[in-house]
Formats: C-alpha cells, sequence, structure tokens
C-alpha cells in the first residue's frame, strides 16, 4: 500500500531587524580617538537609535562626558562601565578598548551616523507595522478600524519627526534670507501685513496678521462672540486666498489662506448658516426660523453659489484628543498640496489629551493640549487660532475686563501662546443691567434711571473690544471694532 506523502511546509526563518553593528562599533571608536567628531556627532543621534544596547548606552556616556566639557576616551569611560552585565558579556571594559583598536571608522563616521539613523527608522516602522497588524487582528475588543488608522498615522508622523534637529538647525543667512522674505512680503501687501490676513484692518495693523508657526489664543466669557469672531477670522482669510488666486496671484505670495477649522462645539451647517447671513446680510435668527422673504432667499442662494469653492473645510468631530488633531491636519495638508494656511480649533477645552494622565488631573492635560497646538503651529509652518474659555472669575468683578490671569484652569495657555486676544463687549453687561421700564403712573426716579441706562446703552450698544494682552511680535493694546449682532459679524469700526 502507497504512502500518501504530504508536503511538509517550510519553517520560515525569524527575518532580522535592520541593524549593522559594525558600523556602530567604529563609529563609537571614532568619537573616543577623535572628540571633535563626538562633539559633531552626538546631537544627530540618540542612544535608542543603536541596535546594539551597549553601544547605545556607550552613546549616552559619551554625550553625558562631552556635555561636561571632559575628555572622552576608552579610560574615562571605563568607570562608567564597571557594573554593565551587557559590557560584561561582550569582554569587559577591554571591549571599550577594542572599540579604537582600527581607526577606520575616522574616515566614514558621519556617514556611519546617517546610516545607524537610517535603519533605525526602518525598525521603528517594522514596529508601526507589527503593532498596526497586531492591532487589527484582536477583535477581542470593539473594533474602530477609523481610530486605528488615525493612531497608526500619529505613530508614522511621530517616526518622520524623530531626529530631525539636524534640517531645523539654520544658518545666520538663512534666518536672514527668510526675515527679508517676511518684510518683502508685507510691502507687497500694501504695508501692515507679513502674515495671514484677519480680513479686519484694524487688527491687521496691530499684528501685523497671523504668522506662521504662531499659537494664537482667543478667548472669552460666553456671550462675548469669540466664535463669531473665530468665524469672520476663518471666512476672511479663505475669501483673500481665493480672490489672489482668481487674480494670479502665486500662493506663496498670497496673504490669505485655506482654513482648516476643527468645530468641537458647533455643527459644520451652523457655522456655515452663520457664514450666509453674514454674506447675503440676513439675520441668522430668521435663516433658522425660515422667516425670510422670496427675495431675501434669492441673497441667500447667490451668496452660495459665490461660496462654493471657498476654501475653508470644516471637521465637527466632537470628542477630539489633540493626536488626532494633528492626525487630521495632516492629512488635509496631504489631501490639499500643503496650502492648508490657517488652523483654527473651537475651542481648546473640548480636546482631550493622551490619557496618559491617570490621575486626571485637568490642569495637566490642558498643559499637553496647549503645548500640542503651539508644537502643531511650529511642525507644520501654520498659524493656529485656538479659542478658550475664560474662569467665571470675570464675573465677579466690578470691571469685567478680562486679564490674563482669567485664562482657565492652567498657565500654560498663557506661555505656549504667541499672542493672547480677548474679546470683549461692554454692551453684553450694560444690557443685562437694565432697570425697571417705566410706565404710566410710575415716579420720576425711575424714568430717569432707564432713561441713564438708555443713554448708556446706545453709547457702548454694537461696539466691541479685541484686546491684545500677549504678543511676541509687537505691542499689546486694544483694537475697537463694530459688531452686528443679528448677522453675528465682526468689523472695522468707522471713527468719527
Amino acid at each position: 500500500m502507497a504512502t500518501l506523502a504530504f508536503p511538509v511546509p517550510a519553517v520560515a526563518e525569524p527575518q532580522q531587524l535592520p541593524r549593522n553593528v559594525e558600523a556602530e562599533a567604529a563609529m563609537l571608536g571614532a568619537m573616543m580617538i577623535d572628540n571633535r567628531l563626538a562633539d559633531d556627532l552626538v546631537d544627530k543621534l540618540e542612544p535608542g537609535h543603536f541596535f546594539e544596547p551597549v553601544h547605545g548606552r556607550i552613546f549616552a556616556a559619551i554625550k553625558t562626558l562631552r556635555g561636561n566639557d571632559m575628555l572622552v576616551t576608552p579610560v574615562t569611560l571605563r568607570p562608567m562601565f564597571d557594573a554593565d552585565e551587557g559590557m560584561r558579556e561582550l569582554g569587559g571594559p577591554a571591549y571599550l578598548a577594542g572599540l579604537t583598536g582600527s581607526g577606520a571608522g575616522l574616515i566614514g563616521a558621519r556617514q556611519f551616523a546617517q546610516q545607524i539613523y537610517d535603519l533605525a527608522m526602518l525598525r521603528a516602522l517594522v514596529s508601526v507595522g507589527r503593532t498596526l497588524v497586531d492591532r487589527a487582528m484582536d477583535t477581542s475588543e470593539e473594533v474602530n478600524p477609523r481610530a486605528q488608522i488615525e493612531l497608526a498615522e500619529e505613530e508614522l508622523f511621530k517616526v518622520a519627526a524623530d531626529g530631525g534637529s539636524e534640517n531645523t538647525v539654520k544658518s545666520f543667512a538663512q534666518a536672514t534670507t527668510a526675515a527679508v522674505k517676511m518684510a518683502e512680503r508685507a510691502l507687497n501687501s500694501g504695508g501692515n501685513l507679513s502674515g495671514v490676513t484677519t480680513g479686519i484692518d484694524s487688527i491687521n495693523a496691530k499684528i501685523g496678521g497671523m504668522h506662521h508657526s504662531d499659537l494664537m489664543i482667543l478667548a472669552g466669557r460666553p456671550g462675548m462672540g469669540k466664535t463669531s469672531l473665530a468665524t469672520n477670522i476663518a471666512f476672511n482669510a479663505a475669501r483673500r486666498w481665493m480672490r489672489d488666486m482668481a487674480d494670479g496671484i502665486a500662493p506663496k505670495d498670497s496673504v490669505g489662506a485655506k482654513v482648516a477649522f476643527f468645530s468641537l462645539e458647533m455643527s459644520a451647517d451652523q457655522l456655515a448658516t452663520r457664514i450666509l447671513a453674514e454674506q447675503s446680510q440676513i439675520s441668522s435668527e430668521s435663516l433658522r426660523m425660515g422667516k425670510i422673504s422670496r427675495t431675501e432667499f434669492a441673497q441667500l442662494a447667490a451668496a452660495a453659489a459665490e461660496l462654493e469653492n471657498l476654501p475653508l473645510f470644516i471637521d465637527d468631530t466632537g470628542g477630539l484628543s489633540i493626536g488626532a488633531l494633528h492626525t487630521r491636519v495632516r492629512r488635509l495638508q496631504r489631501r490639499h498640496n500643503n496650502e492648508i494656511g490657517l488652523v483654527v480649533v473651537d475651542y481648546l477645552q473640548l480636546l482631550s489629551g493622551s490619557g496618559k494622565s491617570k490621575d486626571g488631573n485637568r490642569v495637566q492635560e490642558i498643559s499637553e493640549i496647549s503645548r500640542g497646538l503651539k508644537t502643531l503651529a511650529k511642525d507644520l509652518n501654520v498659524p493656529v487660532l485656538a479659542l478658550s474659555q475664560l474662569s467665571r472669575a470675570v464675573e465677579s468683578r466690578e470691571d469685567k475686563t478680562p486679564m490674563l490671569s482669567d485664562l482657565r484652569e492652567s498657565g500654560s495657555i498663557e506661555q505656549d501662546a504667541d499672542m493672547v486676544w480677548f474679546v470683549y463687549r461692554e454692551d453684553y453687561y450694560v444690557a443685562s443691567k437694565e432697570p425697571k421700564r417705566p410706565a404710566e403712573g410710575d415716579s420720576s426716579k425711575i424714568f430717569e434711571d432707564h432713561a441713564s441706562w438708555a443713554a448708556e446703552m446706545e453709547r457702548v450698544y454694537g461696539l466691541a473690544e479685541l484686546i491684545i494682552a500677549k504678543q511676541r511680535h509687537g505691542a499689546t493694546g486694544k483694537v475697537r471694532m463694530k459688531f452686528d449682532p443679528t448677522i453675528t459679524k465682526f468689523s472695522d469700526l468707522a471713527e468719527y
């Protein structure tokens, strides 16, 4: 009887991770032979970039000694490795001397450093890929593919951003070239603007526009109109971009911007309603209630048609983490040829942190969020406008004008921000103090009180202030504006 022969599956040998231990050894030896090489290379790598853990610890020790301006040789390093088990397995302190036995590494040390870094990046990519596969295969918990994709994108970005210090070091010539280009842009825009326009000339004159890599905090108590102002600014920047492109202006020369608006509180259609109300000059309340005439509807349709291609992209996903926000902005940048020039977040306190803080410390979480927003501005080189709440301490004061100490939950918001703006409307508080309305037969005192209040209300109605409480690039101060509550629009105030 013939025996059936089944094919035996070949056992695949485990694939080795990318590494070059010999290059690590040669570079470390060269650094000990020539300490000038050590000074040049210690900032280009991290201990974690080495495949061999002992090599990583040797590199860390070299970095420590050179940081203290001490000589690095096998002799000076030896006391730091007397109790190192890994070093003992490699032959003990004599291994340090062995690294300097050949001077071959002196010639190619910089190339070895680059190869060590590149291989470390490949290992990190392997790790991200394996983690992604493991998570995708694990269906024991609630399956959320979109969240897994965002997490993978975030981890890939960390790999891409790792070790970029060499690229961030600029010569003074490079820095001055960038500064001259910024000044030329301001000149070509007719003055006042070296950054992205807010669309409100009085604000532009005070701050010079919204500068790349800046974090701007726009804060105010509820009812002050901070979302309205942020929406106005986002719309103005996007419309200016659209007009500049139609006029044939190069994207790099435009003071407008494609805008990413993250609305964690209001829906996209609510924001769109505000913008359409402003542009069609129809009350947003009338639009919501449907109390508009045929003529007004025609105005609305015309405004909608004009703004059909407005480069304003609204993400109204609630409960975003700071990491997910980074991922979504980068994704938008890729989709729009890296032309997203302004990010608006409404509002900061509705973002969540990484969740690593187990004690639920809200102050630490807000600090992490504000640092994350500043990092986003710097990494993508775009201005980030983040709205923030103010504490209730404002309401307990006679003078309701906000100040920096009113920023809610964390002093790090003030510290991380390049600019802090407060929006303040005195008419909001005056309106809340309306005395009893006089009726026939009331005393003259009641009539006088209400007349006095009416006169005060007439003086302040429709006026708003943008208080520049902090500005790294210039002076602080106040900008007076006009506010039309029916269409939620801020504009320049015509002074008489």
